[in-house]
């Protein structure tokens, strides 16, 4: 019997000055948190049409003000440390799907073909555009997967396919995706 992976949704509340900010230059803070506010709304709508259970790790706000944002969904308070550390936390005993809310093309179809390869490959990844990925799962924890690296760096994609090869894991691959994260990923998008 397969189990059904979690969707884990990483989010921070939109409050101006703390969303999005290397987007505040182009948008200003309040224009930034309201694009950060849309991104995560689109994400956990692609999130609750696949149908699979889901949560939302947040910051920035108690999880009592996510959920009047957000409606009725699991949330989860990311907690301290670097984010391979919040991520593993996310994680958990698995199966899990890790993404974030910073990518405008992610879809239910998308999430569903994540699920559907992590129920034949111990792992799955969606490479970003910008060296990182958009999407990671895994069917059970994967030790030094998150260890301390550059987060956010061009190198995240390839530091983490090294460290599945470290540890014998093979994971399929999905598309490569671009994540809107700084003022020149804006025009990919004017309807944003």
């Amino acid at each position: 019997m397969t189990i059904s992976p979690r969707i884990v949704l990483f989010t921070r509340y939109p409050t101006p000055g703390r969303a999005k900010t290397r987007l505040i230059p182009a948008l200003g803070a309040a224009g930034a948190a309201a694009l950060h506010r849309r991104l995560t709304e689109r994400a956990l709508a692609a999130i609750r049409a696949t149908g699979l259970p889901h949560e939302v790790r947040s910051t920035g706000a108690p999880a009592a003000a996510v959920r009047r944002w957000l409606g009725d969904v699991a949330v989860v308070p990311q907690g301290r440390g670097h984010l391979g550390a919040r991520m593993r936390r996310a994680v958990g005993q698995g199966p899990a799907i890790l993404v974030g809310a910073d990518i405008p093309e992610l879809s239910a179809d998308l999430l569903r073909a994540a699920a559907k390869a992590l129920a034949a490959h111990p792992a799955v990844i969606g490479p970003a555009a910008d060296g990182g990925y958009w999407l990671i799962g895994l069917r059970a924890p994967v030790p030094g997967l998150f260890a301390p690296m550059a987060w956010g760096g061009p190198d995240v994609f390839a530091a983490t396919m090294a460290r599945f090869v470290r540890a014998g894991v093979a994971p399929a691959r999905l598309p490569v995706l671009a994540d809107l994260d700084r003022p020149e990923d804006l025009a990919r998008w004017p309807g944003l």
